[in-house]
Formats: structure tokens, sequence, C-alpha cells
């Protein structure tokens, strides 16, 4: 494996800022646990759980991403397409493996170089994760935020990644994200195609990549070749604590009460955040499923949910 101590992963980490869009670049290409053959084996370890997710060429930005599966069905296992994605006419997520125990060290092996450069700036990193992309074609992954930050490598092939502020309230509101950090929900997470003026836009080949804030919505179309892609996550106190604040805000909404823009009100936050803490630990709204078991538990390791 690769020494802890060469940086796999490098962004301007002097500069670097939690909730800001920031491209970067990585030796991860070449990597023996990143080749086809490799995750051909993981895509076979992974048969008969809910760590791989698939869906056919066809999906367009604004299609549901927690459907479709069901509304663009690939009609094949996640190992016959990763062993032929170039004509699958496929996209393929292997999720969690940091669930399988050789995956965990090449998790491990992303952050240990990193790790104390994010929690100079974003203490108590925990809930790291990985998570692996295999997509064919002229194929899209649609429009939808995620409950970690992200740090998005490209291995091979090239694709187009849209990213929005996590601030940009004009692309999505404060109430979708509440839907989605109290029960993931994201069918109001709606696209717009005049979104796309309003985007960080990354032209991704082999070596590059971008790291993107909790909940910054995204999208990515791939280009005519065949693309694979490997995105390592992870939680901190703060992150944390804004999903609390989101649990809550959904919460008083339902009771029917209206609540200030996030950020606006720190009083608030901070009030919002305390009840919140205290409705998950007892099981209540946004804790019994919790959208993200990162709101009640502060495990090293994602829970392969």
């Amino acid at each position: 494996m690769t020494n802890a101590n060469a940086p796999l992963i490098t962004l301007a980490w002097d500069e670097f800022e939690p909730m800001r869009v920031t491209p970067l670049t990585h030796t991860f290409s070449d990597h023996p646990l990143l080749q086809r053959d490799a995750l051909v084996e993981l895509g076979k370890r992974c048969r008969g759980t809910n760590r791989w997710y698939s869906f056919a060429s066809g999906v367009q930005p604004g299609t549901d991403f927690d459907t479709a599966a069901a509304l663009y069905p690939s009609g094949q296992s996640a190992v016959a397409s990763l062993s032929a994605i170039e004509n699958a006419k496929s996209w393929v997520l292997l999720r969690h493996i940091q669930a399988d125990p050789t995956y965990r060290t090449l998790v491990d092996e992303a952050f240990a170089p990193i790790i104390d450069k994010i929690e100079r700036v974003d203490p108590g990193v925990y809930y790291r994760a990985g998570w692996i992309f295999s997509a064919s074609p002229d194929t899209c992954t649609p429009f939808h935020i995620d409950r970690s930050h992200v740090l998005l490598l490209q291995l091979s092939g090239t694709k187009t990644v849209y990213v929005w502020d996590p601030t940009d309230r004009a692309t999505l509101g404060d109430l979708v994200r509440d839907d989605f950090h109290a029960r993931h929900d994201l069918s109001h997470a709606k696209w717009q195609e005049e979104f796309r003026a309003r985007a960080h836009v990354f032209h991704l080949r082999p070596g590059t990549g971008v790291y993107m804030p909790l909940t910054s919505p995204h999208m990515v179309e791939t280009s005519q070749e065949a693309s694979r892609t490997v995105s390592f996550t992870y939680n901190t106190t703060a992150t944390r604590r804004m999903g609390r604040i989101h649990v809550l805000r959904d919460a008083l909404r339902r009771a029917g009460l209206k609540a200030p823009p996030v950020g606006s009100h720190k009083a608030f936050d901070t009030m919002a955040w305390m009840a919140s803490s205290a409705l998950v630990a007892c099981g209540g709204p946004g804790g019994h499923p919790p959208a993200c078991p990162s709101l009640r538990h502060t495990h090293a390791y994602a829970v392969a949910d």
C-alpha cells in the first residue's frame, strides 16, 4: 500500500474552506483496487446486499435519483455491467465500500494523509465512506444532494460535473434540505435547465476531481467514453450540527410553525441544534429511522444502510 504520508489527494489545503466548492487533483487512477477486474470481484461480493445500485442510460438530470433504478431498469447485474461498461448502457454504483475489509484499507489510505488538514478547519471527522461509480458513455447522474462532504475523484474517462454552492437557495431551498435530512426525501429537489448557468462546471479527466460540501446540489454527464470515479465522503461536528438543525426545522414546519432561513439567526440555529439533538437521541423526528445514522452515531466509518 501507499505510504500514509504520501498526498494522494491534493487541493489548496492552506485555503481550504469546508463550505466552498474546490477543485482537486489525485493519484488514485492507477490504484489496483480501482481497476475493472478488482471492481468486478467487489461487485460479486456485493451480491445479495444493498451495496450496489444501478440504472440504465436514459436517465435525465431531472429524474428522481431514488427512483431512477425503477424507472430505468438496467436489466442486468452490477457484475455484468462492470465487466463491459463501455457497452452496458448502464450506470453502476458500488456503495459503502468501507463495509468490505479490503476496500476499507482504500478508504483509510485516502484519509490518512489529509485528515489532519481537514481537522484543522473542520474538526470531528467521522463516518468515512467510499463509493465507486462506473458509467457507460452518454450517461447522466441526476440532480441531487448528498448528506456528507464529498471528495470526488475521476479515475478513467471524462465527465462534466455541475456543482452549485450549498448556500444557493435559488437552486435548492432550505425546505428541500429539511426533507432530505429528516427523511432522506429528495422528491422536492426539482431540476430546471436554467440552473446550468449558476453552476460551478468541472470537466474532469483522470487525476482531477472536485470537493463538494454537504448538500451541494450536483449533476453529472459522462462524455462519449465510459467513466469510472471514486468518491470518499465524511462527516464532521459541523455537518452533524447542520443536519440536526434541518431535522428540527422539518418538525416545526410539520407543526405549522415557520423557521427563519438557516444561518440567518444564530440563536435560533443554536436552539434548533440543541432541541433536535434531544429528539434524535430519544428516537423522535429524524431519529427513527433517521435520514442518516450519522445524526445519531459518531462511528469512524459510515453504516452500510
